[in-house]
Protein backbone atom coordinates (compact mmCIF):
# COMPACT_ATOMS: atom_id res chain seq x y z
CA UNK A 1 0.00 0.00 0.00
CA UNK A 2 3.03 2.67 0.90
CA UNK A 3 4.41 1.90 -2.77
CA UNK A 4 0.65 2.10 -4.54
CA UNK A 5 0.19 5.62 -2.49
CA UNK A 6 3.60 6.82 -3.53
CA UNK A 7 3.40 5.88 -6.95
CA UNK A 8 0.05 6.91 -7.36
CA UNK A 9 0.61 10.74 -6.52
CA UNK A 10 4.36 10.41 -8.38
CA UNK A 11 2.39 9.62 -11.77
CA UNK A 12 -0.43 11.98 -11.24
CA UNK A 13 1.85 14.59 -10.64
CA UNK A 14 3.79 14.07 -13.82
CA UNK A 15 0.44 13.54 -15.41
CA UNK A 16 -0.63 17.41 -15.02
CA UNK A 17 -1.95 19.43 -18.19
CA UNK A 18 0.35 21.40 -19.60
CA UNK A 19 -0.16 24.45 -22.12
CA UNK A 20 1.95 23.69 -25.64
CA UNK A 21 5.67 24.51 -25.31
CA UNK A 22 8.85 23.61 -27.03
CA UNK A 23 10.15 20.09 -26.95
CA UNK A 24 12.95 21.74 -24.66
CA UNK A 25 10.81 23.18 -22.36
CA UNK A 26 8.70 20.52 -22.53
CA UNK A 27 11.45 18.53 -21.34
CA UNK A 28 12.46 20.67 -18.64
CA UNK A 29 9.06 20.65 -17.33
CA UNK A 30 8.92 17.05 -16.93
CA UNK A 31 12.19 17.00 -14.99
CA UNK A 32 10.39 19.25 -12.77
CA UNK A 33 7.44 17.39 -12.28
CA UNK A 34 9.83 13.98 -10.89
CA UNK A 35 11.47 15.97 -8.96
CA UNK A 36 8.07 17.38 -7.40
CA UNK A 37 6.90 13.65 -7.68
CA UNK A 38 9.78 12.69 -5.72
CA UNK A 39 9.17 14.87 -2.95
CA UNK A 40 6.15 13.78 -2.48
CA UNK A 41 6.77 10.34 -2.14
CA UNK A 42 9.47 11.22 0.45
CA UNK A 43 6.64 13.01 2.22
CA UNK A 44 3.58 10.07 2.10
CA UNK A 45 6.49 7.80 2.79
CA UNK A 46 7.18 9.59 6.03
CA UNK A 47 3.67 10.08 7.16
CA UNK A 48 3.29 6.86 7.01
CA UNK A 49 6.37 5.97 9.19
CA UNK A 50 5.89 7.52 11.80
CA UNK A 51 2.43 5.06 12.12
CA UNK A 52 4.45 2.02 10.83
CA UNK A 53 7.42 1.80 13.61
CA UNK A 54 10.07 -0.30 13.32
CA UNK A 55 10.89 -1.04 9.45
CA UNK A 56 9.44 2.07 7.96
CA UNK A 57 12.55 3.68 7.40
CA UNK A 58 13.80 0.76 5.08
CA UNK A 59 10.01 0.73 3.32
CA UNK A 60 10.92 4.28 2.57
CA UNK A 61 14.11 3.82 0.81
CA UNK A 62 12.60 1.04 -1.40
CA UNK A 63 9.55 2.88 -2.25
CA UNK A 64 11.88 6.02 -2.98
CA UNK A 65 14.12 4.53 -5.31
CA UNK A 66 11.41 1.83 -7.02
CA UNK A 67 9.54 5.56 -7.94
CA UNK A 68 13.17 6.88 -8.94
CA UNK A 69 14.05 4.64 -10.84
CA UNK A 70 10.10 3.54 -12.61
CA UNK A 71 10.69 7.57 -13.60
CA UNK A 72 13.97 7.13 -14.70
CA UNK A 73 12.47 5.01 -17.57
CA UNK A 74 9.76 7.00 -18.14
CA UNK A 75 12.02 10.37 -19.05
CA UNK A 76 13.21 9.90 -22.55
CA UNK A 77 15.26 12.70 -24.47
CA UNK A 78 16.21 12.76 -28.38
CA UNK A 79 19.91 13.31 -29.65
CA UNK A 80 18.37 16.91 -31.04
CA UNK A 81 17.40 17.86 -27.22
CA UNK A 82 20.77 17.20 -25.77
CA UNK A 83 22.31 18.64 -28.22
CA UNK A 84 20.84 22.22 -27.03
CA UNK A 85 22.72 21.87 -23.82
CA UNK A 86 25.79 22.33 -25.02
CA UNK A 87 27.43 25.11 -23.19
CA UNK A 88 29.44 25.33 -19.82
CA UNK A 89 26.22 26.38 -18.29
CA UNK A 90 23.75 24.58 -19.58
CA UNK A 91 25.53 20.99 -20.06
CA UNK A 92 23.92 17.53 -20.57
CA UNK A 93 25.87 14.86 -21.48
CA UNK A 94 24.61 11.23 -23.63
CA UNK A 95 26.82 8.09 -21.49
CA UNK A 96 25.87 4.50 -21.98
CA UNK A 97 22.45 5.09 -23.33
CA UNK A 98 21.50 7.69 -20.18
CA UNK A 99 21.16 11.55 -20.27
CA UNK A 100 22.67 13.25 -17.55
CA UNK A 101 22.62 17.25 -16.47
CA UNK A 102 26.12 17.83 -14.83
CA UNK A 103 25.41 21.53 -15.04
CA UNK A 104 25.77 22.00 -11.24
CA UNK A 105 28.85 19.98 -11.02
CA UNK A 106 30.86 21.99 -13.89
CA UNK A 107 32.46 24.29 -11.55
CA UNK A 108 33.89 21.37 -9.41
CA UNK A 109 34.84 19.18 -11.71
CA UNK A 110 38.16 17.86 -11.04
CA UNK A 111 39.35 18.46 -14.73
CA UNK A 112 38.22 21.60 -15.18
CA UNK A 113 37.04 22.61 -18.70
CA UNK A 114 37.52 19.02 -19.98
CA UNK A 115 34.11 17.83 -18.20
CA UNK A 116 32.22 20.47 -21.44
CA UNK A 117 34.59 19.17 -24.14
CA UNK A 118 31.81 17.47 -25.87
CA UNK A 119 29.03 19.06 -23.73
CA UNK A 120 24.95 18.15 -25.43
CA UNK A 121 26.67 15.11 -26.93
CA UNK A 122 27.87 11.24 -26.77
CA UNK A 123 30.24 11.06 -24.06
CA UNK A 124 30.88 7.58 -23.28
CA UNK A 125 34.50 6.51 -24.48
CA UNK A 126 35.58 10.07 -23.20
CA UNK A 127 33.59 8.94 -19.69
CA UNK A 128 34.98 5.78 -19.20
CA UNK A 129 38.75 6.35 -20.78
CA UNK A 130 38.98 9.52 -17.88
CA UNK A 131 37.29 8.44 -15.32
CA UNK A 132 38.10 4.96 -12.23
CA UNK A 133 35.10 3.19 -12.07
CA UNK A 134 33.96 4.10 -8.66
CA UNK A 135 33.01 7.87 -10.90
CA UNK A 136 29.92 5.79 -12.10
CA UNK A 137 28.69 6.45 -9.11
CA UNK A 138 28.91 10.42 -8.84
CA UNK A 139 27.80 10.73 -12.59
CA UNK A 140 24.89 8.59 -11.34
CA UNK A 141 23.41 11.43 -9.34
CA UNK A 142 22.56 13.98 -12.32
CA UNK A 143 20.78 11.38 -14.53
CA UNK A 144 17.78 12.82 -15.92
CA UNK A 145 16.67 10.55 -17.93
CA UNK A 146 17.58 8.13 -21.40
CA UNK A 147 18.37 8.78 -24.91
CA UNK A 148 15.86 7.86 -27.52
CA UNK A 149 17.03 6.90 -30.62
CA UNK A 150 15.13 8.98 -33.51
CA UNK A 151 16.19 8.16 -37.00
CA UNK A 152 14.92 11.12 -38.57
CA UNK A 153 16.81 13.77 -36.80
CA UNK A 154 20.37 15.26 -37.83
CA UNK A 155 21.93 14.93 -34.35
CA UNK A 156 20.89 11.34 -33.96
CA UNK A 157 23.78 10.35 -36.53
CA UNK A 158 26.43 12.42 -34.17
CA UNK A 159 25.62 9.29 -32.14
CA UNK A 160 28.04 6.77 -32.65
CA UNK A 161 27.85 3.20 -30.66
CA UNK A 162 30.71 0.63 -29.65
CA UNK A 163 28.31 -2.55 -29.40
CA UNK A 164 30.48 -4.48 -26.70
CA UNK A 165 30.84 -3.66 -23.80
CA UNK A 166 34.34 -4.49 -22.58
CA UNK A 167 34.58 -2.65 -19.26
CA UNK A 168 32.57 -5.65 -17.54
CA UNK A 169 34.53 -7.72 -15.20
CA UNK A 170 36.72 -10.03 -17.35
CA UNK A 171 37.00 -8.20 -20.46
CA UNK A 172 40.11 -6.71 -21.77
CA UNK A 173 39.50 -2.71 -20.68
CA UNK A 174 38.42 -3.98 -17.35
CA UNK A 175 41.51 -5.56 -16.69
CA UNK A 176 43.51 -2.66 -17.99
CA UNK A 177 41.83 -0.53 -15.81
CA UNK A 178 41.86 -2.69 -12.88
CA UNK A 179 45.64 -2.98 -13.32
CA UNK A 180 46.33 0.73 -13.46
CA UNK A 181 44.67 1.40 -10.45
CA UNK A 182 45.99 -1.44 -8.19
CA UNK A 183 49.40 -0.16 -9.42
CA UNK A 184 48.94 3.37 -8.54
CA UNK A 185 47.40 2.87 -5.48
CA UNK A 186 49.99 0.46 -3.99
CA UNK A 187 52.90 2.70 -5.29
CA UNK A 188 50.95 5.63 -3.70
CA UNK A 189 50.99 8.18 -6.84
CA UNK A 190 48.68 10.93 -8.41
CA UNK A 191 47.91 9.25 -11.97
CA UNK A 192 47.83 13.60 -13.03
CA UNK A 193 51.45 14.10 -10.93
CA UNK A 194 54.89 13.81 -11.43
CA UNK A 195 57.79 15.74 -10.90
CA UNK A 196 59.61 15.45 -13.96
CA UNK A 197 57.13 16.81 -15.99
CA UNK A 198 57.33 20.21 -14.02
CA UNK A 199 61.53 20.08 -14.77
CA UNK A 200 60.66 19.09 -18.23
CA UNK A 201 57.93 22.10 -18.78
CA UNK A 202 60.71 24.85 -17.53
CA UNK A 203 62.96 23.56 -19.86
CA UNK A 204 60.89 23.35 -22.62
CA UNK A 205 59.50 27.23 -22.55
CA UNK A 206 62.41 28.63 -21.59
CA UNK A 207 63.86 27.04 -25.27
CA UNK A 208 61.27 28.93 -26.94
CA UNK A 209 62.30 31.99 -25.32
CA UNK A 210 66.02 31.52 -26.17
CA UNK A 211 65.13 30.32 -29.41
CA UNK A 212 62.56 33.32 -30.28
CA UNK A 213 64.87 35.62 -29.14
CA UNK A 214 68.39 34.16 -30.49
CA UNK A 215 67.07 33.63 -33.98
CA UNK A 216 65.54 37.25 -34.19
CA UNK A 217 67.37 40.08 -31.67
CA UNK A 218 70.83 38.38 -30.73
CA UNK A 219 72.64 41.50 -32.15
CA UNK A 220 75.81 39.41 -31.93
CA UNK A 221 74.48 35.79 -33.39
CA UNK A 222 75.73 35.25 -36.76
CA UNK A 223 73.01 33.98 -39.33
CA UNK A 224 74.17 30.42 -38.73
CA UNK A 225 73.92 30.83 -35.58
CA UNK A 226 70.70 32.50 -36.09
CA UNK A 227 69.48 29.37 -38.06
CA UNK A 228 70.21 26.88 -34.97
CA UNK A 229 68.53 29.07 -32.85
CA UNK A 230 65.55 28.67 -35.41
CA UNK A 231 66.19 25.17 -35.33
CA UNK A 232 65.90 24.83 -31.20
CA UNK A 233 62.82 27.31 -31.48
CA UNK A 234 60.81 25.13 -33.90
CA UNK A 235 61.90 22.23 -31.70
CA UNK A 236 60.56 23.53 -28.48
CA UNK A 237 57.55 24.50 -30.02
CA UNK A 238 56.72 21.08 -31.02
CA UNK A 239 57.32 19.72 -27.43
CA UNK A 240 55.08 22.17 -26.26
CA UNK A 241 52.84 20.58 -28.69
CA UNK A 242 53.97 16.70 -27.74
CA UNK A 243 54.44 17.74 -24.05
CA UNK A 244 53.16 20.18 -21.92
CA UNK A 245 49.77 21.27 -24.07
CA UNK A 246 49.08 17.52 -24.68
CA UNK A 247 49.28 16.40 -21.01
CA UNK A 248 47.14 19.78 -20.10
CA UNK A 249 44.55 19.54 -22.64
CA UNK A 250 44.19 15.78 -21.58
CA UNK A 251 43.61 17.21 -17.85
CA UNK A 252 46.68 15.32 -16.90
CA UNK A 253 48.18 17.90 -15.65
CA UNK A 254 48.59 18.41 -11.93
CA UNK A 255 45.68 19.04 -9.65
CA UNK A 256 45.12 22.40 -9.36
CA UNK A 257 42.91 23.77 -12.34
CA UNK A 258 44.22 27.35 -12.70
CA UNK A 259 47.32 25.70 -13.47
CA UNK A 260 46.08 23.30 -15.54
CA UNK A 261 44.30 25.99 -17.61
CA UNK A 262 47.52 27.89 -17.88
CA UNK A 263 49.40 24.94 -19.21
CA UNK A 264 46.56 24.26 -21.72
CA UNK A 265 46.88 27.70 -22.98
CA UNK A 266 50.78 27.21 -23.85
CA UNK A 267 49.77 26.39 -27.20
CA UNK A 268 47.90 29.38 -27.92
CA UNK A 269 51.23 31.06 -27.08
CA UNK A 270 52.56 29.23 -29.78
CA UNK A 271 50.09 30.14 -32.68
CA UNK A 272 47.91 27.42 -32.13
CA UNK A 273 44.46 27.27 -30.32
CA UNK A 274 43.96 24.92 -27.80
CA UNK A 275 40.14 24.98 -27.60
CA UNK A 276 40.32 24.17 -31.20
CA UNK A 277 42.62 21.20 -30.31
CA UNK A 278 40.48 19.34 -27.76
CA UNK A 279 37.91 19.72 -30.28
CA UNK A 280 39.54 18.00 -32.84
CA UNK A 281 41.91 15.58 -30.78
CA UNK A 282 40.31 14.78 -27.45
CA UNK A 283 36.22 15.11 -28.77
CA UNK A 284 36.81 13.44 -32.16
CA UNK A 285 40.32 11.52 -32.79
CA UNK A 286 40.20 10.11 -29.73
CA UNK A 287 36.97 9.39 -28.81
CA UNK A 288 36.69 7.30 -32.54
CA UNK A 289 40.33 6.46 -33.64
CA UNK A 290 40.98 5.62 -37.13
CA UNK A 291 37.14 5.44 -37.79
CA UNK A 292 36.88 6.28 -41.43
CA UNK A 293 34.38 9.42 -42.22
CA UNK A 294 34.49 10.48 -38.28
CA UNK A 295 38.02 10.66 -36.55
CA UNK A 296 39.17 13.52 -37.86
CA UNK A 297 42.92 13.41 -37.86
CA UNK A 298 42.70 11.24 -40.82
CA UNK A 299 39.79 13.05 -42.69
CA UNK A 300 40.40 13.51 -46.40
CA UNK A 301 38.55 15.27 -49.14
CA UNK A 302 37.80 14.55 -52.54
CA UNK A 303 40.89 15.01 -54.51
CA UNK A 304 43.15 15.28 -51.06
CA UNK A 305 46.58 15.03 -51.26
CA UNK A 306 46.72 12.26 -49.39
CA UNK A 307 44.89 9.10 -48.85
CA UNK A 308 45.62 6.40 -45.33
CA UNK A 309 43.49 3.50 -45.93
CA UNK A 310 41.61 1.87 -48.67
CA UNK A 311 38.33 3.28 -47.46
CA UNK A 312 39.28 7.01 -49.09
CA UNK A 313 39.26 8.12 -52.60
CA UNK A 314 42.08 7.27 -55.07
CA UNK A 315 43.54 9.96 -57.39
CA UNK A 316 46.82 9.35 -59.49
CA UNK A 317 49.23 11.20 -57.67
CA UNK A 318 48.80 9.12 -54.74
CA UNK A 319 51.23 6.51 -56.07
CA UNK A 320 54.12 9.52 -55.22
CA UNK A 321 52.04 10.75 -51.96
CA UNK A 322 55.08 9.03 -49.59
CA UNK A 323 57.40 11.42 -51.34
CA UNK A 324 55.93 14.62 -51.26
CA UNK A 325 53.83 14.08 -47.86
CA UNK A 326 57.79 13.93 -46.48
CA UNK A 327 57.93 17.44 -47.39
CA UNK A 328 54.20 18.98 -46.91
CA UNK A 329 54.16 17.73 -43.14
CA UNK A 330 56.68 21.05 -42.59
CA UNK A 331 53.22 22.68 -43.21
CA UNK A 332 51.30 21.56 -40.69
CA UNK A 333 52.50 24.17 -38.08
CA UNK A 334 51.47 26.90 -40.90
CA UNK A 335 48.31 25.26 -41.54
CA UNK A 336 47.61 25.18 -38.14
CA UNK A 337 47.80 28.61 -36.85
CA UNK A 338 46.98 30.49 -40.00
CA UNK A 339 44.19 28.24 -41.39
CA UNK A 340 42.69 25.31 -39.42
CA UNK A 341 41.75 27.29 -36.44
CA UNK A 342 40.18 29.96 -38.14
CA UNK A 343 38.35 27.42 -40.72
CA UNK A 344 36.74 25.54 -37.52
CA UNK A 345 35.51 28.71 -36.33
CA UNK A 346 33.85 30.18 -39.21
CA UNK A 347 32.25 26.98 -40.31
CA UNK A 348 31.45 25.63 -37.24
CA UNK A 349 33.14 21.69 -38.41
CA UNK A 350 36.35 20.13 -37.59
CA UNK A 351 35.47 16.95 -40.44
CA UNK A 352 32.82 15.30 -38.49
CA UNK A 353 32.95 16.81 -35.23
CA UNK A 354 30.58 19.64 -34.34
CA UNK A 355 32.71 22.82 -32.50
CA UNK A 356 31.30 23.35 -29.75
CA UNK A 357 30.64 27.38 -29.12
CA UNK A 358 32.77 29.15 -27.24
CA UNK A 359 32.65 30.83 -23.22
CA UNK A 360 33.07 34.65 -23.31
CA UNK A 361 36.46 33.20 -21.44
CA UNK A 362 37.35 31.09 -24.46
CA UNK A 363 36.62 33.93 -27.24
CA UNK A 364 38.82 36.27 -25.37
CA UNK A 365 41.50 33.54 -25.19
CA UNK A 366 41.14 32.70 -28.59
CA UNK A 367 41.21 35.92 -30.37
CA UNK A 368 43.49 37.56 -27.70
CA UNK A 369 45.98 34.94 -28.13
CA UNK A 370 46.34 34.73 -31.84
CA UNK A 371 46.45 38.84 -31.72
CA UNK A 372 49.60 38.43 -29.13
CA UNK A 373 50.93 35.58 -31.32
CA UNK A 374 51.19 37.64 -34.44
CA UNK A 375 52.66 40.89 -32.40
CA UNK A 376 55.42 38.84 -30.45
CA UNK A 377 56.41 36.42 -33.20
CA UNK A 378 55.67 38.44 -36.72
CA UNK A 379 55.19 41.86 -35.85
CA UNK A 380 58.19 42.70 -33.64
CA UNK A 381 60.68 41.06 -35.53
CA UNK A 382 59.58 42.36 -38.72
CA UNK A 383 59.89 45.58 -37.13
CA UNK A 384 62.61 45.75 -34.60
CA UNK A 385 64.55 42.72 -35.68
CA UNK A 386 68.16 43.74 -37.12
CA UNK A 387 68.02 41.07 -40.10
CA UNK A 388 67.23 41.83 -43.36
CA UNK A 389 63.36 40.44 -44.39
CA UNK A 390 65.46 37.49 -46.85
CA UNK A 391 66.74 36.44 -43.45
CA UNK A 392 63.68 36.97 -41.10
CA UNK A 393 61.37 34.52 -43.78
CA UNK A 394 64.15 32.01 -43.84
CA UNK A 395 64.05 32.20 -39.86
CA UNK A 396 59.96 31.58 -39.86
CA UNK A 397 60.07 29.23 -42.02
CA UNK A 398 63.12 26.95 -40.16
CA UNK A 399 61.07 27.66 -36.87
CA UNK A 400 57.81 26.33 -38.52
CA UNK A 401 58.93 23.63 -40.85
CA UNK A 402 61.13 22.24 -38.08
CA UNK A 403 57.61 22.13 -35.57
CA UNK A 404 55.33 21.03 -38.27
CA UNK A 405 58.05 17.99 -39.09
CA UNK A 406 58.27 16.35 -35.58
CA UNK A 407 54.46 17.15 -34.61
CA UNK A 408 53.35 15.44 -38.40
CA UNK A 409 55.87 12.26 -37.33
CA UNK A 410 55.22 11.65 -34.23
CA UNK A 411 51.27 11.27 -34.63
CA UNK A 412 51.50 9.43 -38.05
CA UNK A 413 53.57 6.94 -36.96
CA UNK A 414 50.71 6.35 -33.87
CA UNK A 415 47.94 5.52 -36.37
CA UNK A 416 48.99 5.65 -39.87
CA UNK A 417 50.58 2.75 -40.24
CA UNK A 418 49.94 -0.50 -42.00
CA UNK A 419 50.26 -2.78 -38.59
CA UNK A 420 46.83 -0.98 -37.10
CA UNK A 421 43.36 -1.09 -38.38
CA UNK A 422 40.83 1.74 -40.04
CA UNK A 423 37.03 0.69 -39.29
CA UNK A 424 34.22 1.82 -40.84
CA UNK A 425 30.62 1.71 -38.99
CA UNK A 426 27.46 0.11 -40.10
CA UNK A 427 24.64 1.75 -41.38
CA UNK A 428 23.17 2.54 -37.89
CA UNK A 429 26.44 4.23 -37.36
CA UNK A 430 27.42 1.39 -34.41
CA UNK A 431 31.07 -0.41 -34.24
CA UNK A 432 30.90 -4.19 -33.39
CA UNK A 433 33.58 -3.63 -31.37
CA UNK A 434 35.02 -2.31 -27.75
CA UNK A 435 35.84 1.30 -27.26
CA UNK A 436 39.25 -0.32 -25.41
CA UNK A 437 39.87 -2.91 -27.62
CA UNK A 438 39.63 -0.57 -30.83
CA UNK A 439 42.19 1.64 -29.00
CA UNK A 440 44.96 -1.20 -29.35
CA UNK A 441 43.91 -2.65 -32.58
CA UNK A 442 44.29 1.44 -33.90
CA UNK A 443 47.68 2.26 -32.55
CA UNK A 444 51.00 1.62 -32.35
CA UNK A 445 53.82 2.15 -30.03
CA UNK A 446 57.59 2.51 -30.83
CA UNK A 447 60.89 2.83 -28.60
CA UNK A 448 59.91 1.18 -25.02
CA UNK A 449 61.87 1.27 -22.71
CA UNK A 450 63.59 4.54 -24.22
CA UNK A 451 63.37 6.91 -21.55
CA UNK A 452 64.92 9.66 -24.36
CA UNK A 453 62.03 8.87 -26.44
CA UNK A 454 59.44 8.84 -23.57
CA UNK A 455 60.34 12.32 -23.11
CA UNK A 456 61.03 13.70 -26.50
CA UNK A 457 57.60 12.15 -27.56
CA UNK A 458 55.55 13.02 -24.74
CA UNK A 459 54.90 9.73 -24.23
CA UNK A 460 53.36 8.51 -27.66
CA UNK A 461 56.00 6.22 -28.00
CA UNK A 462 53.42 4.68 -25.79
CA UNK A 463 50.15 5.48 -27.78
CA UNK A 464 48.28 2.52 -26.69
CA UNK A 465 48.53 3.53 -23.59
CA UNK A 466 47.97 7.47 -24.18
CA UNK A 467 44.52 6.08 -25.98
CA UNK A 468 43.45 3.78 -23.02
CA UNK A 469 44.94 6.29 -19.87
CA UNK A 470 44.68 9.99 -21.84
CA UNK A 471 44.28 11.71 -18.10
CA UNK A 472 47.13 9.83 -17.07
CA UNK A 473 50.90 12.14 -17.34
CA UNK A 474 53.02 10.51 -19.96
CA UNK A 475 55.77 9.77 -17.72
CA UNK A 476 53.81 7.06 -15.89
CA UNK A 477 53.09 5.28 -19.07
CA UNK A 478 56.41 3.10 -19.08
CA UNK A 479 54.97 1.51 -15.86
CA UNK A 480 51.51 1.07 -17.43
CA UNK A 481 52.36 -0.55 -20.72
CA UNK A 482 53.48 -4.23 -19.43
CA UNK A 483 49.88 -4.10 -17.51
CA UNK A 484 47.89 -3.62 -20.82
CA UNK A 485 50.56 -6.06 -22.80
CA UNK A 486 49.64 -8.60 -20.29
CA UNK A 487 45.93 -7.89 -20.56
CA UNK A 488 46.45 -8.32 -24.24
CA UNK A 489 47.89 -11.36 -24.18
CA UNK A 490 45.38 -13.01 -21.91
CA UNK A 491 42.84 -12.26 -24.13
CA UNK A 492 44.51 -12.83 -27.55
CA UNK A 493 44.85 -9.72 -29.02
CA UNK A 494 47.86 -7.94 -30.85
CA UNK A 495 50.04 -5.10 -29.20
CA UNK A 496 51.90 -3.56 -32.26
CA UNK A 497 55.50 -2.69 -30.84
CA UNK A 498 58.00 -1.25 -33.28
CA UNK A 499 61.39 -1.41 -31.52
CA UNK A 500 62.95 2.09 -32.82
CA UNK A 501 61.39 5.16 -33.96
CA UNK A 502 63.09 5.08 -36.97
CA UNK A 503 61.61 1.49 -37.71
CA UNK A 504 57.71 3.14 -37.55
CA UNK A 505 58.87 6.20 -39.49
CA UNK A 506 59.40 3.66 -42.12
CA UNK A 507 56.49 1.91 -41.37
CA UNK A 508 54.22 5.36 -42.02
CA UNK A 509 56.28 6.02 -45.09
CA UNK A 510 55.96 2.66 -46.68
CA UNK A 511 51.85 2.61 -45.75
CA UNK A 512 51.58 5.67 -47.77
CA UNK A 513 53.43 4.01 -50.82
CA UNK A 514 51.07 0.67 -50.43
CA UNK A 515 47.79 3.04 -49.93
CA UNK A 516 48.41 5.13 -52.74
CA UNK A 517 48.12 2.35 -55.16
CA UNK A 518 44.42 2.01 -55.98
CA UNK A 519 44.73 -2.25 -55.20
CA UNK A 520 45.75 -2.01 -52.00
CA UNK A 521 46.51 -4.87 -49.94
CA UNK A 522 46.40 -4.35 -46.04
CA UNK A 523 48.88 -6.15 -44.03
CA UNK A 524 47.14 -9.89 -42.94
CA UNK A 525 47.45 -8.50 -39.04
CA UNK A 526 44.67 -5.80 -40.06
CA UNK A 527 41.98 -8.64 -41.75
CA UNK A 528 39.17 -10.18 -39.81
Amino acid sequence: ALDSRAASRAVALTARPRPPASRVDDAARRTRARRDAMTTVAEIVDDDARRAGKGATTRRRRATTRVARDDAREATYTAAEVARHARADDCWVIVRGGVYDVTRFVPRHPGGNMIYVKAGGECTALFDSYHPERARATLEKYRIGALRRDAGEREDEDVVEYLKDDLREGEFYADCKAGAAKYFKDNKLDPRVHWEMYAKTLVILTGVVVGHYGSFFAPSASFAAALALAVLHGTCKAEVGVSIQHDANHGAYGNNRTWLHAMQLTLDVVGASSFMWKQQHVAGHHAYTNVEGIDPDIRCSEKDVRRVNEHQPHEPYHRVQHVYLALMYGLLSFKSCFVDDFNAFFSGRIGWVKVMKFTRGEAVAFWGSKLAWAFYYLYLPAKYSHRSIGQLLALWTVTEFVTGWLLAFMFQVAHVVGDVHFFRLNEKNQLNKGWGEAQLMTSADFAHGSKFWTHFSGGLNYQVVHHLFPGVCHVHYPALAPIIKAAADKHGLHYQIYPTFWSALRAHFSHLSRVGHEAYVPSLRTVG
